[in-house]
């Protein structure tokens, strides 16, 4: 009668192995790779000491011994270019979801034989990996009866070795990995063996995967590309702010991965954090609550006072690896300072990295609905002074992020592009985050879909109120229905110009569409069927203001006075500010005007400071008469006065000896920096010495101090560069020359800027091009 399995080993084997260990527990020790030389990779790690010593024992004292794992080759630099994460890393393996990735498997006895030898995968995430949430899979080369949705198939088998197709399928969760493998040998034990660690992400190439996107251009701006811009200004004067997001430069990868486990919910419940990481829906709520740290230890404060002393001025910042390694290396404490564009970008590098497409959006005049009636107030004095409102405020510019996913969670249509909004304003189910909201979904004012849709739309296509405050007592001055959101900005893919994507978010201002729109969504919250933002967070709705219920005007009550004012040159930062205020008479009747005007400083927030200039105008105006009333605000005026988003609101307030209304005009003024000027002096070639020079100046008529220079570029700096310049005289121009060596080919982008006593933001970029060396050149041709 054959013995059973458990008998030939009580038999054959289990005297010898008892007589071997001591003399072979030297030879196990020996180095996997000295005994392999020819197999690349890292050494096979043996799931314990007592199987180790077993599976050497058996291979030596019996020839039909089962078969033995050495070596393991990932492939990683094959891999991660197939999986586009080759610029992540070429020596670890980073690969996505939804596509398969090859590794080798060397032996150390005999090869592998298909009908005596069963090979089981297990792939593992986050510290308790279970089945039933999908955070450990169990999965046998060619296996079709498999429960796992993961995948084994055999690519090619040799003497020595074994090639295997994996697969991770594209719900998995995202993120780090322990690979192991099951041995069960018919004539030997079963051992087992801890592979590596492996990264997975997100798949925009992939079909099945909930953030694909399916345009190659689009994938190579917003998942690819580290640099771009953010744009910053008024909606009278747009620029481009360059950043340098560099989602693929050196230890990136690993600290977006620890910004998800220090996030609130992988500290309250690590295993079902790591299970939900399959959904960027999740993920993006996660990472949105942890860009800023007012409910966690997340990687930003913010700070929108004129006090930095104790930090940085968020206008000094340039790229996001800065501020990222700055996090992890103080142990995940709080970076001072961000404001909305670095929160924005910030956010943008995290999601390019795990493979969720974003790109960084600007809102011009955004307006900030603390209450939820979709109206933002505004109240002036009467010297035309804006005055502070805790409550509603209509920022000067406002950033957030756009993230492409499907949303399940939502009725069908309501996938693309979502809004993520990681600046700390409101809370949203208890915590500092924003979105992700369904850009269509705010277009067609759906605002009681998920999530804090009710908050986008009132950034975009909230209604603007105008009040006079006066001897206790307010006035409406007027309602103003399209003057939030304005060009609406994101940079354009394959180009450094602006693309104005306003259409995306609401129907042109003025038509049919957008009043029917507004309505619905006035509606929607009146009957409290909001299940976002307002839901949980917000006090209780008022659809309208009661004072807006007054008395219309009578004819007699309207000036009929045309006011506007007007820019006569450039608002060059240290030089006089000159404009105009041109008032028409539109009516047949004499128009005798009193205009008070006044100018103050403004944080981007809307935040006003207290006035530094005002002037008062008398102006008599015929029927159908246009006059002009020339102004000039000197630089000694506003220089002591000047925030430092270098923002001016103007204002003029005019009234009609004959007439109770008045009229309100404003205009912001943005002060223009002259740029930093970057010049590659020779070509730009990989590992080969490049000269960088920089070209600026002090714009002042007087002399600037502590004035430092920074400059960084993903795949030409290996970290940011700090130049201590010291001194800068009055309107001086200088320039410097810095030397470093390109390590990354393509299109590459420099950041530079200046910050001083005076002045913390001076911008300057250049966009160079990186070629590989001569013989990676040759080699790639012979490849092609």
């Amino acid at each position: 009668m054959p013995l059973r399995r458990k008998d030939r080993w009580q038999c054959s084997i289990q005297p010898r192995l008892q007589c071997l260990l001591a003399s072979q527990r030297w030879k196990v020790k020996q180095t996997l790779q000295d005994q392999f030389p020819e197999a690349p990779g890292h050494p096979a790690i043996l799931w314990g000491a007592a199987r180790e010593l077993t599976a050497a024992t058996m291979a030596q004292g019996c020839p039909n011994a089962g078969l033995e794992l050495s070596v393991t080759d990932f492939q990683s630099s094959q891999n991660n270019m197939r999986h586009h994460t080759e610029e992540i890393s070429f020596d670890h393996l980073i690969v996505r979801r939804g596509q398969a990735f090859n590794i080798t498997l060397y032996f150390r006895n005999r090869g592998f034989e298909p009908d005596l030898d069963k090979i089981i995968f297990i792939a593992e995430t986050g510290p308790m990996p279970d089945p039933a949430k999908g955070t450990r899979a169990v999965f046998s080369l060619a296996g079709r009866h498999s429960p796992s949705p993961w995948m084994a198939s055999l690519e090619t088998s040799r003497a020595g070795s074994l090639e295997v197709s994996l697969y991770a399928p594209p719900m998995a969760p995202v993120g780090r990995y322990l690979l192991k493998v099951h041995i069960d040998s018919f004539q030997g034990s079963v051992t087992a063996y801890q592979l590596g660690e492996f990264i997975l992400l997100f798949n925009p190439w992939c079909s099945g995967d909930a953030v694909f996107l399916d345009s190659e251009p689009q994938r190579q701006e917003y998942v690819m590309n580290d640099y771009g811009f953010i744009y910053q200004g008024n909606k009278n004067w747009i620029r481009p702010c360059p950043w340098n997001y560099g989602q693929f430069e050196e230890n990136i990868i690993n600290i977006c991965l620890e910004l998800l486990d220090k996030s609130l919910n992988f500290q309250i419940d690590p295993a079902t954090d790591c299970a939900l990481r399959g959904s960027p829906v999740y993920i993006s709520r996660v990472v949105c609550a942890m860009i800023n740290s007012n409910d966690d230890k997340g990687v930003l404060n913010g700070k929108w006072s004129e006090n930095f002393s104790d930090g940085t001025n968020p206008g000094e910042w340039t790229g996001s690896v800065a501020i990222l390694k700055q996090w992890h290396a103080t142990g995940c404490q709080p970076v001072r300072y961000g404001q909305c564009w670095v929160f924005a970008a910030i956010m943008c590098t995290v999601m390019r990295c795990l493979g969720i497409p974003t790109r960084v959006i600007t809102n011009f005049d955004s307006g900030h609905d603390t209450d939820g009636n979709l109206i933002i107030d505004e109240y002036y004095d009467n010297t035309g002074r804006i005055l502070e409102n805790k409550k509603d405020t209509v920022w000067n510019f406002h950033v957030w992020n756009e993230c492409w996913m499907a949303r399940k969670d939502l009725p069908p249509g309501y996938g693309g592009w979502q809004v993520l909004d990681s600046t700390p304003q409101e809370r949203s189910n208890g915590m500092f985050c924003c979105g992700p909201a369904s850009v269509r979904a705010i277009k067609e004012g759906e605002v009681d879909l998920n999530y804090d849709t009710t908050f986008v739309f009132s950034m975009v296509n909230a209604d603007c109120v105008s009040w006079l405050v006066h001897g206790g007592k307010e006035q409406r001055l007027h309602r103003d229905t399209n003057s939030v959101g304005n060009f609406i900005s994101t940079k354009s893919i394959r180009s450094d110009e602006r693309d104005d994507i306003t259409e995306s978010y609401k129907y042109e201002e003025g038509s049919p569409q957008e009043r029917q729109v507004f309505l619905k969504a006035l509606q929607k919250l009146k009957m409290g069927k909001s299940h976002g933002h307002y839901q949980a967070d917000s006090k209780p709705f008022s659809p309208m203001p009661r004072r807006l219920n007054s008395p219309p005007l009578r004819p007699c009550d309207i000036i009929q006075v045309s006011l506007e004012l007007q820019l006569l040159d450039l608002p060059n930062m240290g030089q006089d500010i000159k404009f105009v205020l041109l008032a028409i008479n539109m009516s047949l009747q004499f128009k005798d005007l009193k205009v008070n005007l006044s100018a103050q400083s403004l944080l981007h927030n809307g935040s006003p400071l207290p006035p530094f200039w005002q002037d008062t105008a008398f102006i008599s105006l015929f029927s159908e008469e246009a006059k002009t009333h020339r102004c000039q605000i000197s630089y000694s005026q506003y220089s002591q006065h000047l925030s430092t988003d270098k923002l001016i609101r103007i204002s003029a307030l005019v009234e009609e000896k004959s007439c109770p209304e008045k009229i309100l005009v404003n205009k912001i003024i943005t002060l223009v920096y002259p740029a930093i000027i970057i010049n590659a002096l020779g070509a730009a070639i990989v590992n080969q010495p490049l000269s960088i020079q920089v070209i600026f100046s002090n714009p002042l008529s007087e002399q600037v101090a502590d004035c430092v220079l920074t400059v960084e570029g993903s795949g030409l700096f290996k970290k940011q560069q700090r130049v201590f310049i010291g001194a800068l005289k009055p309107q001086h121009r200088a320039s410097i020359t810095l030397k470093t060596v390109p390590f990354k080919s393509g299109q590459r982008q420099i950041q530079a800027n200046l910050r001083s006593n005076k002045f913390k933001d001076i911008k300057g970029y250049k966009d160079i091009n990186v070629d590989l060396s001569v013989d990676k050149k040759n080699l790639t041709a012979e490849y092609s």
